[in-house]
């Protein structure tokens, strides 16, 4: 069913054209001032300053012109507003058929490129950001229509994986892997752990910044890994096995979930082909006996250094292997658009590689490149988050921590277990829905506290709101209550529900053209409050008026639908109670 405000809009639109004036885009805002009207269109005073006419002239003109079966009251106010309230008859004709669907497919194939940890590390508070809203986009491109293959893109080649073979090697001598003459099959027991690759890895790192010969030590290890020498290579599998078995574990958690898993090892066989492609291109010269590809442009206002394609060493850049990535992604996946959703630091990092992709024609013109940047989390001293004696904070200690304020919300009648998997969903949609609310660009600080408190903006009153309506709806189901339509309209608290239910397709919409999820966040809160104040207002299974007790229940189900499914696609469960 068409949206009641493009209907709306469509309508102004072919008033203004009947009066002979050209316009593309006719725009219905929600009035700031609610009393005014529901919607307010304010594009009068730019047709006036095209025409060179009295915006208020103009207004009056478009009024006069309007299809009003649907309008209650229409006023101009200002220098041109035209402020519109809708008939109550009006709503209840539209929200009986509504029902939010996912959009028709739009054609349009997108590889999403987030997440993005590093193979034997701990996944930290840093990490959480790219997957929450990864996920999220992901989940609204495809409710939108897009199709869309979500890539983990994880660090699993570089110098850390010889780091962390070297340490295990110097751990574990007499291990199989690492006798040259060994060819049968690995012993079971010679396994490495998690936890132990967490613990070694920063052991690791540390020594080579400390004793050159022990980096050597790791160089040598990593160019054997590299050529798939056996033993080195058989153990580097299994890093890899264990590592994202663990960190499957924790998206798992976070409702964060993959189509592909292609890493750093799996673009590297594309590497030798972008250098060679990039040689050919005649784009690439020798600076100090590095091989470097200039993407500077004339118009600059900031310094862009060239693109590094190969080191002085003979090694290979990050800027290479995601060149790499791209070739893949534009020649084995069919993509028309490539999002990558990673921290605000590493923007210049993926405009260098961009303009490369361009330059070099490696991608078309019309394929789209786009970085999505975020802001930090920080902590209340505005700093990044971290443990109290200033170390990264594990992202599992961070759940916990939220997971043990958010039990004290969770009633005391529940049985352990109960509170135990309540407690489990209300702290992951603190953590993601505080996550998600900010504008993406910029930093937050993040407050357990705060953003667990029942009765703030934040996903555990989120979820109280639902779950408090759906509890509504079950006692409806057990006393045989019928409800099919919604017929009547009482007063300002349930139209102000149904005015409110009006915006989410403009909301989704915004969301996707902004790539941000914190349009969908406050608009959820809003919906929220906005039903609690009806709820509250009304004994809504008492009500006499059995006509208008079905339409408070029908309301009900269409505040429960539309919450539900953005609450799905910002990737936060509903539990069954609270």
């Amino acid at each position: 069913m068409k949206d009641f405000i493009i209907i709306q809009e469509n309508n102004i639109k072919e008033a203004i054209k009947s009066l002979g004036y050209d316009v593309d885009i006719v725009k219905l805002n929600v009035s700031s001032v609610p009393s005014l009207g529901d919607y307010q269109y304010n594009g009068s005073m730019a047709l006036a300053k095209e025409l060179h006419q009295n915006p208020r002239d103009i207004a009056n003109n478009i009024v006069e012109k309007l299809d009003k079966r649907d309008i209650e009251k229409i006023t101009i106010d200002g220098p041109g507003f035209i402020n519109i309230t809708f008939k109550n008859e009006a709503l209840i004709n539209y929200f009986n058929d509504y029902e939010l669907k996912e959009y028709e497919n739009n054609n349009i194939n997108v590889v999403m490129d987030y997440g993005s940890p590093n193979v034997a590390k701990a996944l930290h508070v840093g990490h959480l950001r790219s997957a929450n809203i990864g996920e999220a986009l992901k989940r609204l491109a495809k409710f939108l229509g897009y199709n869309v293959i979500a890539d983990n893109y994880i660090g699993d080649w570089g110098r850390p994986m010889g780091l962390i073979i070297l340490e295990l090697k110097k751990k574990h001598p007499d291990w199989k892997y690492f006798d040259e003459n060994y060819d049968g099959d690995y012993p079971v027991e010679e396994t490495v752990t998690n936890e132990e690759l967490e613990y070694l890895y920063p052991i690791a790192s540390n020594k080579a910044k400390e004793d050159e010969l022990y980096l050597e030590e790791a160089r040598i290890i990593t160019n054997k890994l590299q050529h798939k020498e056996k033993g080195y290579y058989d153990l580097w599998q299994r890093i890899v096995e264990v590592s994202i078995n663990n960190i499957k574990r924790l998206y798992s958690k976070l409702n964060v979930e993959y189509d592909t898993w292609n890493g750093e090892a799996y673009s590297d066989k594309f590497v030798n082909d972008v250098i060679e492609y990039f040689k050919n291109s005649g784009l690439t010269k020798i600076s100090d006996g590095a091989t470097i590809v200039d993407v500077a442009k004339s118009d600059d206002k900031l310094e862009i250094p060239p693109v590094l394609l190969i080191k002085s060493s003979g090694a290979v850049s990050y800027e290479t292997t995601d060149l790499a990535t791209i070739w893949d992604r534009t020649r084995n996946m069919k993509t028309d658009e490539i999002w990558y959703v990673v921290d605000n630091r590493q923007a210049l990092h993926f405009e260098q590689v961009f303009r490369a992709s361009y330059k070099s024609k490696m991608v078309s013109d019309n394929l789209k490149l786009d970085f999505l940047g975020f802001g930090t989390m920080n902590g209340k001293d505005g700093k990044p988050f971290k443990t109290r004696d200033g170390g990264v904070m594990p992202l599992e200690t961070l759940m916990n921590l939220v997971k043990e304020e958010t039990i004290k919300k969770i009633n005391t009648n529940f049985s352990d277990q109960e509170r135990e998997n309540i407690a489990d969903i209300l702290s992951v949609a603190a953590l993601k829905y505080a996550d998600l609310l900010p504008v993406r660009q910029t930093d937050y600080i993040f407050d357990i506290e705060k953003f667990c408190d029942l009765n703030g903006k934040t996903g555990i009153y989120l979820l109280y709101s639902i779950v408090r309506a759906n509890s509504l709806i079950k006692k409806v189901k057990e006393n045989n209550i019928d409800f099919n339509n919604l017929s009547k309209i009482k007063g300002s608290q349930d139209r102000d529900v149904l005015i409110k239910l009006l915006q989410v397709d403009s909301v989704l919409k915004k969301s996707m053209e902004e790539k941000s999820l914190s349009f969908i966040t406050d608009y959820l809160y809003q919906l929220s409050k906005t039903y609690n104040s009806f709820y509250d207002a009304n004994k809504i299974l008492i009500e006499n008026d059995e006509i208008l007790r079905e339409s408070w229940i029908v309301l009900t189900t269409k505040y429960i639908d539309v919450a539900t499914k953005l609450t799905n696609i910002l990737a936060i469960e509903i539990p069954d109670k609270m």
